[in-house]
């Protein structure tokens, strides 16, 4: 821990290798780990809940008065009157997790009086320590990040969540992820949103959007992408998502160029825009005849 972090910061920044080191226990053996379903395609296993109660306890001990609103525990730790209150996802990307598939990360946002002021994303099996305070930057491992200077959309790598619970809109989404796909040079599914944003505020993508998210799993990644140049808002661009559940993020000038696609998908959209959209949203679209689309072009075969 560095000596001029931000003291809470560091304090998040021990919960965080304490839940890593938790986690990388138990992928050792990951076959052994109980597995349990909060719904259809939603797990939680013993390491979610060990993984927490690590970050809470170190979060507690050195700020008793300070409230927690966690993943699996809800706000039921913490005062929950305090104007600090902690952000925690313990286990970011648990699906991928409990099939050995290594791309998952501990997640911890400080938000005071509702806005974001610290963040920490820890990927325990890489050793990568994504750190922000408001006003002082973003840093991977104590070097200075930046999202990436990339200004037109047929060079970009994006990010995305694919839906997955019962209920959710798949022709919807379908319909969305071709209308970006097809103008970038790839988009990517890695399955955990905390690492999704964090790798926009580190330059290796370029953006990122995914719907039905939950504010643990986007509070420290939206601090990280706004300190490193970024941008990060819901789908019509407005800055205040983080309960909304929708987010789009990306360097300044792809953020603007995502929000011009996904605008027409967001739930604050136009009645017009809305209309317009459920005539189509059965079909999947066709580059040749999208207007407005980039001509199609051959994508290679690293997907």
């Amino acid at each position: 821990m560095s000596s001029n972090q931000h003291p809470m910061l560091n304090v998040a920044v021990k919960a965080a290798r304490a839940a890593g080191a938790i986690i990388n226990r138990a992928a050792l053996d990951v076959e052994a780990v109980r597995i349990s379903q909060k719904q259809v395609n939603d797990f939680v296993t013993e390491v979610d809940h060990a993984s927490e109660e690590a970050v809470i306890d170190t979060l507690l001990t050195a700020y008793p008065s300070h409230g927690i609103w966690a993943e699996e525990s809800g706000r039921e730790h913490g005062n929950a009157a305090s104007d600090h209150v902690w952000l925690i996802d313990p286990l970011d990307g648990t699906t991928n997790f409990i099939h050995g598939f290594p791309v998952y990360c501990v997640s911890i946002a400080l938000l005071v009086k509702g806005r974001v002021e610290q963040a920490v994303i820890y990927d325990p099996t890489r050793n990568d320590l994504f750190t922000a305070t408001r006003g002082r930057g973003a840093f991977l491992n104590d070097r200075r990040i930046r999202v990436s200077k990339r200004t037109q959309m047929k060079d970009c790598l994006i990010s995305t969540g694919f839906p997955f619970r019962p209920g959710d809109n798949f022709n919807h989404y379908l319909r969305m992820m071709a209308d970006v796909m097809q103008r970038t040079a790839g988009l990517r599914r890695p399955g955990a949103a905390a690492l999704d944003l964090a790798y926009v505020a580190a330059g290796f993508t370029d953006g990122f959007f995914e719907t039905g998210l939950s504010p643990w799993d986007v509070a420290a990644g939206s601090l990280l992408v706004t300190e490193a140049g970024g941008l990060i808002g819901n789908f019509t661009g407005e800055a205040d998502f983080l309960e909304q559940r929708e987010c789009v993020a990306g360097n300044p000038r792809i953020y603007g160029q995502l929000v011009s696609i996904l605008h027409k998908y967001s739930k604050f959209a136009t009645v017009a825009e809305k209309t317009d959209l459920s005539k189509t949203t059965e079909q999947l679209v066709d580059p040749a005849t999208t207007p407005g689309a980039d001509v199609p072009r051959e994508h290679g075969t690293d997907e």
